[in-house]
């Protein structure tokens, strides 16, 4: 990497010890439930490692790397599944039903899987 690579990365990381390291909030959470996932013994940090890598080099993604935790979402969610851990159809009802409780909830208020107006059975 040159100078100027290392330069230009650098300006992607936080200002300051007090800067966020997240730009969302569910960066984060998905970032602690991949880290609580592992400490279970449920994968190890090569298949995660492996899962990331295949998302994050996959066709469509960024070249500035803003859409990092999305591919870091879906690689948790493929390994699981692939896993047997969880099935797809379990995963793909679950992100319905938080897309339906976001549009249930008003404006400024947290958004709760209580909000699906059609909760998962």
């Amino acid at each position: 990497m040159s100078r100027r690579e290392a330069n230009d990365h650098a300006a992607d990381l936080p200002l300051s010890v007090d800067a966020p390291v997240f730009a969302e909030p569910w960066q984060a959470e998905a970032f602690a439930m991949t880290v609580a996932l592992h400490d279970k013994g449920l994968f190890s940090w090569g298949e995660w490692a492996q899962a990331l890598s295949s998302q994050v080099k996959g066709p469509g993604a960024a070249a500035d790397g803003h859409d990092y935790y999305e591919h870091w979402l879906v690689a948790l969610e493929s390994l699981l599944v692939s896993k047997g851990l969880t099935a797809r159809a379990d995963v793909d009802a679950m992100a319905e039903a938080w897309e339906r409780a976001a549009h249930a909830t008003p404006h400024g208020k947290p958004i709760l899987l209580e909000n699906d107006p059609r909760p998962i059975r």
